[in-house]
Protein backbone atom coordinates (compact mmCIF):
# COMPACT_ATOMS: atom_id res chain seq x y z
CA UNK A 1 0.00 0.00 0.00
CA UNK A 2 1.39 3.62 -1.26
CA UNK A 3 0.64 6.30 1.48
CA UNK A 4 0.98 8.37 -1.62
CA UNK A 5 -2.75 7.24 -2.81
CA UNK A 6 -4.41 7.70 0.01
CA UNK A 7 -2.66 11.55 0.24
CA UNK A 8 -3.79 11.87 -3.05
CA UNK A 9 -7.35 11.30 -2.69
CA UNK A 10 -7.23 13.45 0.29
CA UNK A 11 -5.91 16.38 -1.92
CA UNK A 12 -8.35 15.75 -4.38
CA UNK A 13 -11.07 16.61 -1.48
CA UNK A 14 -9.30 19.93 -0.67
CA UNK A 15 -9.19 21.01 -4.39
CA UNK A 16 -13.08 20.58 -4.54
CA UNK A 17 -14.08 22.02 -0.91
CA UNK A 18 -11.75 25.20 -2.30
CA UNK A 19 -13.75 25.04 -5.74
CA UNK A 20 -16.95 25.32 -2.88
CA UNK A 21 -15.34 28.11 -1.06
CA UNK A 22 -14.68 30.32 -4.28
CA UNK A 23 -18.35 29.65 -5.43
CA UNK A 24 -20.07 31.10 -2.44
CA UNK A 25 -17.62 34.26 -2.19
CA UNK A 26 -18.21 35.21 -6.00
CA UNK A 27 -21.88 34.82 -4.88
CA UNK A 28 -22.30 31.82 -7.65
CA UNK A 29 -23.48 29.69 -4.50
CA UNK A 30 -25.58 30.93 -1.70
CA UNK A 31 -26.62 29.63 1.88
CA UNK A 32 -30.06 28.76 0.33
CA UNK A 33 -28.31 26.88 -2.48
CA UNK A 34 -26.27 24.87 -0.27
CA UNK A 35 -29.07 24.14 2.05
CA UNK A 36 -31.50 23.01 -1.60
CA UNK A 37 -27.99 21.26 -2.77
CA UNK A 38 -27.76 19.50 0.91
CA UNK A 39 -31.45 18.03 0.60
CA UNK A 40 -30.78 16.67 -3.28
CA UNK A 41 -27.21 14.84 -1.91
CA UNK A 42 -29.66 13.21 0.61
CA UNK A 43 -32.58 12.26 -1.35
CA UNK A 44 -31.16 11.71 -4.93
CA UNK A 45 -27.33 11.51 -4.94
CA UNK A 46 -26.47 9.54 -2.02
CA UNK A 47 -29.10 7.01 -2.77
CA UNK A 48 -27.87 6.18 -5.89
CA UNK A 49 -24.35 6.20 -5.09
CA UNK A 50 -25.17 3.04 -2.21
CA UNK A 51 -27.29 1.47 -5.26
CA UNK A 52 -24.77 1.47 -7.97
CA UNK A 53 -22.51 -0.44 -5.41
CA UNK A 54 -24.64 -3.48 -5.99
CA UNK A 55 -24.52 -3.47 -9.24
CA UNK A 56 -21.21 -4.38 -10.43
CA UNK A 57 -20.58 -7.27 -12.51
CA UNK A 58 -17.09 -7.98 -10.65
CA UNK A 59 -16.49 -11.10 -8.81
CA UNK A 60 -19.32 -11.86 -5.38
CA UNK A 61 -17.78 -12.42 -2.43
CA UNK A 62 -19.29 -15.55 -0.25
CA UNK A 63 -22.54 -15.18 1.97
CA UNK A 64 -20.15 -15.82 4.62
CA UNK A 65 -17.97 -13.41 4.29
CA UNK A 66 -20.34 -10.82 4.17
CA UNK A 67 -22.45 -12.49 7.15
CA UNK A 68 -19.17 -11.69 9.00
CA UNK A 69 -18.39 -8.11 7.46
CA UNK A 70 -22.19 -7.29 8.48
CA UNK A 71 -21.62 -8.82 12.00
CA UNK A 72 -18.24 -6.75 12.76
CA UNK A 73 -19.22 -3.65 11.25
CA UNK A 74 -22.56 -3.46 13.69
CA UNK A 75 -20.07 -4.24 16.67
CA UNK A 76 -18.28 -1.66 15.38
CA UNK A 77 -20.72 0.84 14.85
CA UNK A 78 -22.00 -0.15 18.38
CA UNK A 79 -18.52 0.63 19.50
CA UNK A 80 -18.85 3.87 18.11
CA UNK A 81 -21.68 4.99 19.81
CA UNK A 82 -20.72 3.85 23.24
CA UNK A 83 -17.17 6.36 22.38
CA UNK A 84 -19.46 8.68 21.07
CA UNK A 85 -21.18 9.29 24.88
CA UNK A 86 -17.80 8.82 26.30
CA UNK A 87 -15.96 11.11 24.79
CA UNK A 88 -17.53 14.84 25.46
CA UNK A 89 -17.16 13.72 28.95
CA UNK A 90 -13.66 12.71 28.68
CA UNK A 91 -12.76 16.13 26.64
CA UNK A 92 -15.27 18.16 28.99
CA UNK A 93 -17.00 19.51 26.26
CA UNK A 94 -20.57 22.28 26.95
CA UNK A 95 -23.37 20.25 27.25
CA UNK A 96 -25.40 21.78 24.74
CA UNK A 97 -22.43 20.60 21.86
CA UNK A 98 -22.44 16.99 23.00
CA UNK A 99 -24.73 16.07 20.14
CA UNK A 100 -22.51 17.66 17.24
CA UNK A 101 -19.76 15.54 18.71
CA UNK A 102 -21.87 12.39 18.93
CA UNK A 103 -22.67 12.90 15.53
CA UNK A 104 -18.56 13.82 14.76
CA UNK A 105 -17.68 10.52 16.66
CA UNK A 106 -20.18 8.09 14.65
CA UNK A 107 -20.79 9.08 11.63
CA UNK A 108 -17.46 9.04 9.23
CA UNK A 109 -17.18 9.91 5.83
CA UNK A 110 -17.42 6.29 4.36
CA UNK A 111 -19.60 7.13 1.16
CA UNK A 112 -18.27 10.39 -0.60
CA UNK A 113 -14.33 9.48 0.67
CA UNK A 114 -14.65 6.30 2.07
CA UNK A 115 -15.25 4.84 -1.42
CA UNK A 116 -12.84 6.08 -4.03
CA UNK A 117 -10.27 5.47 -1.07
CA UNK A 118 -10.91 2.14 -0.32
CA UNK A 119 -10.96 1.39 -4.42
CA UNK A 120 -7.62 3.01 -4.56
CA UNK A 121 -5.79 1.36 -1.48
CA UNK A 122 -7.51 -2.05 -1.34
CA UNK A 123 -9.06 -2.59 -4.63
CA UNK A 124 -12.38 -2.96 -5.76
CA UNK A 125 -12.85 -6.15 -4.30
CA UNK A 126 -12.90 -4.21 -1.20
CA UNK A 127 -16.17 -2.09 -2.07
CA UNK A 128 -18.71 -4.85 -1.69
CA UNK A 129 -17.37 -4.84 2.29
CA UNK A 130 -17.44 -0.73 1.87
CA UNK A 131 -21.05 -1.40 0.94
CA UNK A 132 -22.19 -3.20 3.54
CA UNK A 133 -20.70 -0.58 6.10
CA UNK A 134 -22.77 2.20 4.34
CA UNK A 135 -25.47 0.07 4.65
CA UNK A 136 -25.60 0.29 8.08
CA UNK A 137 -24.36 3.63 7.62
CA UNK A 138 -27.57 4.46 6.13
CA UNK A 139 -29.57 2.68 8.34
CA UNK A 140 -28.17 4.54 11.23
CA UNK A 141 -28.23 8.11 9.86
CA UNK A 142 -31.62 8.34 9.58
CA UNK A 143 -32.57 6.69 12.70
CA UNK A 144 -30.10 7.33 15.60
CA UNK A 145 -28.53 10.39 14.06
CA UNK A 146 -32.46 11.63 13.34
CA UNK A 147 -33.47 11.07 16.73
CA UNK A 148 -30.51 12.89 18.09
CA UNK A 149 -30.16 15.60 16.00
CA UNK A 150 -34.18 16.32 16.76
CA UNK A 151 -33.34 16.30 20.59
CA UNK A 152 -30.92 18.65 20.36
CA UNK A 153 -32.76 21.05 18.43
CA UNK A 154 -35.71 21.01 20.33
CA UNK A 155 -33.12 22.86 22.81
CA UNK A 156 -31.84 24.57 20.89
CA UNK A 157 -34.94 26.50 19.37
CA UNK A 158 -37.82 24.96 21.32
CA UNK A 159 -40.13 22.17 20.69
CA UNK A 160 -42.66 24.04 18.04
CA UNK A 161 -39.87 24.44 15.34
CA UNK A 162 -37.40 21.53 16.44
CA UNK A 163 -40.32 18.86 15.68
CA UNK A 164 -42.20 18.49 12.84
CA UNK A 165 -45.73 19.07 12.90
CA UNK A 166 -46.67 15.45 12.06
CA UNK A 167 -44.24 14.64 15.66
CA UNK A 168 -46.26 17.11 17.59
CA UNK A 169 -49.31 15.68 15.87
CA UNK A 170 -48.49 12.21 17.37
CA UNK A 171 -47.49 13.54 20.60
CA UNK A 172 -51.53 14.30 21.55
CA UNK A 173 -52.64 11.49 19.16
CA UNK A 174 -51.30 8.54 22.35
CA UNK A 175 -48.81 6.08 22.06
CA UNK A 176 -50.05 3.82 19.55
CA UNK A 177 -50.13 7.03 17.17
CA UNK A 178 -46.58 7.71 18.10
CA UNK A 179 -45.12 4.20 17.49
CA UNK A 180 -46.88 4.45 13.95
CA UNK A 181 -44.79 7.46 13.18
CA UNK A 182 -41.64 5.58 14.49
CA UNK A 183 -41.92 3.14 12.02
CA UNK A 184 -43.17 6.02 9.24
CA UNK A 185 -39.51 7.66 9.68
CA UNK A 186 -37.35 4.54 8.89
CA UNK A 187 -38.87 4.47 5.62
CA UNK A 188 -37.08 7.27 3.86
CA UNK A 189 -34.50 7.49 1.27
CA UNK A 190 -31.88 6.21 2.95
CA UNK A 191 -33.10 2.99 4.31
CA UNK A 192 -34.88 2.13 0.66
CA UNK A 193 -31.56 2.61 -0.93
CA UNK A 194 -29.56 0.39 1.65
CA UNK A 195 -32.66 -2.22 1.34
CA UNK A 196 -32.56 -2.13 -2.61
CA UNK A 197 -29.01 -2.68 -2.47
CA UNK A 198 -29.01 -5.70 -0.41
CA UNK A 199 -31.68 -7.19 -2.16
CA UNK A 200 -29.92 -6.55 -6.11
CA UNK A 201 -26.72 -7.60 -4.16
CA UNK A 202 -27.94 -10.82 -2.66
CA UNK A 203 -30.05 -11.46 -6.42
CA UNK A 204 -27.52 -10.61 -8.45
CA UNK A 205 -30.49 -8.59 -10.58
CA UNK A 206 -29.62 -7.06 -13.80
CA UNK A 207 -31.05 -3.53 -14.50
CA UNK A 208 -31.65 -1.95 -18.03
CA UNK A 209 -28.07 -0.19 -19.30
CA UNK A 210 -30.54 2.99 -18.84
CA UNK A 211 -31.57 2.83 -15.27
CA UNK A 212 -27.83 1.64 -14.39
CA UNK A 213 -26.37 4.86 -16.21
CA UNK A 214 -28.64 6.95 -14.63
CA UNK A 215 -27.69 6.05 -11.20
CA UNK A 216 -23.78 5.89 -12.31
CA UNK A 217 -24.28 9.63 -13.16
CA UNK A 218 -26.81 10.60 -10.14
CA UNK A 219 -23.99 8.75 -8.02
CA UNK A 220 -21.05 10.17 -9.06
CA UNK A 221 -22.01 13.63 -8.32
CA UNK A 222 -22.49 12.99 -4.36
CA UNK A 223 -18.84 13.79 -4.03
CA UNK A 224 -18.52 17.10 -5.59
CA UNK A 225 -22.15 18.25 -4.71
CA UNK A 226 -21.53 17.35 -1.06
CA UNK A 227 -17.74 19.36 -0.62
CA UNK A 228 -19.49 22.36 -2.25
CA UNK A 229 -21.57 22.15 0.54
CA UNK A 230 -18.57 21.84 3.04
CA UNK A 231 -16.94 24.64 1.14
CA UNK A 232 -19.52 26.81 1.55
CA UNK A 233 -19.54 26.19 5.45
CA UNK A 234 -15.72 26.90 5.16
CA UNK A 235 -15.96 30.23 3.39
CA UNK A 236 -18.45 31.49 6.46
CA UNK A 237 -16.06 30.45 8.98
CA UNK A 238 -12.83 32.47 9.85
CA UNK A 239 -9.94 30.39 10.24
CA UNK A 240 -9.44 31.12 13.57
CA UNK A 241 -13.07 29.36 14.12
CA UNK A 242 -11.88 26.34 12.63
CA UNK A 243 -8.56 25.88 14.05
CA UNK A 244 -8.50 27.73 17.50
CA UNK A 245 -10.18 24.56 19.17
CA UNK A 246 -8.31 22.61 21.53
CA UNK A 247 -10.93 20.43 22.11
CA UNK A 248 -11.37 19.33 18.93
CA UNK A 249 -7.61 18.51 18.39
CA UNK A 250 -7.66 16.02 21.07
CA UNK A 251 -11.07 14.12 19.79
CA UNK A 252 -9.29 13.78 15.80
CA UNK A 253 -6.35 12.29 17.55
CA UNK A 254 -8.91 10.09 19.46
CA UNK A 255 -11.34 9.37 16.86
CA UNK A 256 -9.45 9.27 13.94
CA UNK A 257 -6.07 7.47 15.38
CA UNK A 258 -6.65 5.97 18.35
CA UNK A 259 -10.30 4.29 17.82
CA UNK A 260 -9.59 2.70 14.36
CA UNK A 261 -6.38 0.84 15.67
CA UNK A 262 -7.94 -0.12 18.42
CA UNK A 263 -10.90 -1.86 16.76
CA UNK A 264 -8.54 -3.14 14.13
CA UNK A 265 -6.43 -4.76 17.07
CA UNK A 266 -9.63 -6.30 19.00
CA UNK A 267 -11.39 -7.49 15.76
CA UNK A 268 -7.71 -9.33 14.97
CA UNK A 269 -8.71 -11.80 17.63
CA UNK A 270 -11.78 -12.71 16.05
CA UNK A 271 -11.72 -12.03 12.34
CA UNK A 272 -8.91 -13.92 9.61
CA UNK A 273 -10.20 -12.34 6.63
CA UNK A 274 -7.33 -9.15 5.78
CA UNK A 275 -9.64 -7.71 3.52
CA UNK A 276 -12.81 -7.45 5.46
CA UNK A 277 -10.38 -5.73 8.33
CA UNK A 278 -8.96 -3.32 6.15
CA UNK A 279 -11.97 -1.85 4.89
CA UNK A 280 -13.15 -1.67 8.39
CA UNK A 281 -9.85 0.28 9.83
CA UNK A 282 -9.94 2.18 6.79
CA UNK A 283 -13.62 3.25 7.16
CA UNK A 284 -13.03 3.95 10.80
CA UNK A 285 -10.32 6.15 10.02
CA UNK A 286 -11.77 8.49 7.51
CA UNK A 287 -12.74 12.13 8.79
CA UNK A 288 -16.38 13.20 9.53
CA UNK A 289 -18.95 12.67 7.32
CA UNK A 290 -20.53 15.63 5.45
CA UNK A 291 -24.71 13.54 6.14
CA UNK A 292 -25.42 15.29 9.59
CA UNK A 293 -23.97 18.67 8.57
CA UNK A 294 -26.69 18.65 5.99
CA UNK A 295 -29.22 17.28 7.91
CA UNK A 296 -28.32 19.81 10.95
CA UNK A 297 -28.97 22.21 7.86
CA UNK A 298 -32.42 20.96 7.13
CA UNK A 299 -33.58 21.09 10.45
CA UNK A 300 -32.69 25.04 10.73
CA UNK A 301 -30.03 24.52 13.52
CA UNK A 302 -26.67 25.81 15.14
CA UNK A 303 -24.02 24.10 12.34
CA UNK A 304 -21.31 25.74 13.37
CA UNK A 305 -19.66 23.35 15.90
CA UNK A 306 -20.43 20.70 13.42
CA UNK A 307 -18.90 22.37 10.18
CA UNK A 308 -15.64 23.61 12.34
CA UNK A 309 -15.18 19.16 13.54
CA UNK A 310 -15.76 18.19 9.92
CA UNK A 311 -13.62 21.21 8.82
CA UNK A 312 -10.86 20.02 11.12
CA UNK A 313 -10.77 16.04 10.92
CA UNK A 314 -10.64 16.30 6.96
CA UNK A 315 -7.35 18.80 7.06
CA UNK A 316 -6.15 16.63 9.63
CA UNK A 317 -6.91 13.41 7.81
CA UNK A 318 -3.90 14.16 5.38
CA UNK A 319 -1.84 13.01 8.80
CA UNK A 320 -4.06 10.50 10.66
CA UNK A 321 -5.41 8.37 7.78
CA UNK A 322 -1.82 7.46 6.72
CA UNK A 323 -1.18 6.92 10.09
CA UNK A 324 -4.22 4.21 10.40
CA UNK A 325 -3.04 2.72 7.23
CA UNK A 326 0.29 1.77 8.94
CA UNK A 327 -1.75 -1.18 11.31
CA UNK A 328 -3.28 -2.64 7.94
CA UNK A 329 -3.61 -6.24 8.01
CA UNK A 330 -0.76 -7.87 5.57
Amino acid sequence: MSITVVLQQMVIIFILIGIGMILYRRKMLSEEGSKQISGLIINVTNPALLICSALDDGPKASLGDLGIALAAYAAIFAILIAVAFLLPYVLRVPKNLHYAYQMLTVFGNVGFIGIPLASAVLGSESLIFVSIFNLLFNLLIYTFGVSLLQRAAAGQIGEDRALPAEQARQDMTGSASHASGRLQKLVNAGTISAAVTILFYLGNFHVPVIISSTLTYAGRATTLLSMLVLGVSVAQMAPKDIFSHPKLYAFTVLRQVLVPIGCVLLMRMFIHNSLILNTMLLMVAVPAANMPLMLAKQMDMETDSISQGIILTTVLSLVTVPLACLFLVP
